[in-house]
């Protein structure tokens, strides 16, 4: 029941907290004439990722970094094929910025990326400082090109100041995290009633919960037609999820990694950016979305076979 309670008011909260993160986020966008897809994929995703950022840096001083990991990858595949999913299959999306063509590549390079760091079966600080450098390199792209698109926009004859966005930024962040971590609990005690193992726990459970900031904002920024942040929202938490806050945890504590079990997260994460590919008219049909969210449950099914006790 208390579980149950948790995941509640977390849900509610989630809602008013994304609300007021895409107004101050498209407020902002304006304010320093970006397009609102770069305050999508840097600010917004940022910000929606911090629960795991949280997850991971507790996870690394607990001495439990795999379940970081398990929470990161599994994160990136929620993002995709149950988030995104779910506002694709009901009503479709348009995007018309050029800059969602280079972050869907960053995020479909990142799996195979990570695959090639780990590959010796382990996570070092030298992984981690590669993945970092990848960030950055990205990272430097986006502002320079945000740079260049602000010189061609004409100024605001009254130019607005940035304090009510950045109220409403960190105001509906703040709600964010209250409710990721009310899902958080909530979904653990649902785990752990069900006698679930800590990978489980990390790739399933807590990557769903760890997920709910990115569900409010993306169908906020649907229902209010800021299609480029609801997307660039998804694309930038699956770069810093897994180029940043993968390598935090390594740089704190490198550790052991079992590619046979992050493989379904590292293959399902390839397939699921794949499937979100625009057309050449920057739609993404609905039919996409149902079968994104096909695929979310083939990988849970997956996932748990995996790590399930076989006789």
């Amino acid at each position: 029941m208390e579980s149950a309670l948790f995941l509640l008011v977390g849900i509610v909260l989630a809602w008013f907290g994304g609300e007021m993160f895409v107004k101050g986020g498209v407020g902002l966008a304006h304010w320093a004439r970006w397009p609102t897809a770069v305050i999508g994929v840097t600010v917004a995703a940022f910000g929606t990722s911090s629960p795991e950022l949280m997850v991971a840096i507790n996870a690394a001083v607990d001495g439990l970094p795999e379940i970081s990991l398990g929470d990161v990858l599994g994160s990136n595949v929620v993002n995709i094929a149950l988030v995104l999913a779910v506002v694709l299959a009901a009503s479709g999306m348009k995007v018309e910025s050029d800059g969602v063509w280079r972050d869907w590549t960053a995020a479909l390079l990142v799996p195979g990326i990570m695959y090639l760091v780990l590959l010796d079966g382990w996570f070092s600080r030298l992984d981690a400082a590669i993945l970092l450098t990848c960030f950055s390199a990205w990272l430097w792209l986006v502002i320079t090109q945000a740079r260049q698109h602000a010189k061609k926009q004409p100024a605001h004859a009254q130019r607005s100041t940035p304090y009510k966005p950045g109220f409403f930024i960190l105001a509906g962040l703040a709600l964010l995290i209250v409710a990721a971590h009310c899902v958080i609990r909530g979904g653990k005690g649902v785990a752990e009633a069900l006698g679930w193992s800590p990978f489980i726990v990390g790739a399933v459970v807590v990557a769903a919960a760890t997920s709910t900031p990115e569900l409010a904002t993306t169908l906020i920024a649907r229902m209010r037609g800021h299609h480029d942040v609801g997307l660039g929202n998804i694309l930038g938490s699956n770069v810093f999820n897994a180029l940043f806050i993968a390598s935090t945890v390594a740089l704190i504590q490198p550790y052991k990694v079992n590619l046979p079990e992050i493989q379904p997260s590292l293959i399902f994460g390839v397939l699921t950016v794949l499937l979100i590919l625009p057309s050449r008219s920057g739609m993404i049909r609905r039919w996409r979305g149902v079968l994104l969210i096909g695929l979310y449950g083939a990988y849970v099914l997956l996932t748990l076979d995996r790590n399930a006790p076989h006789p």
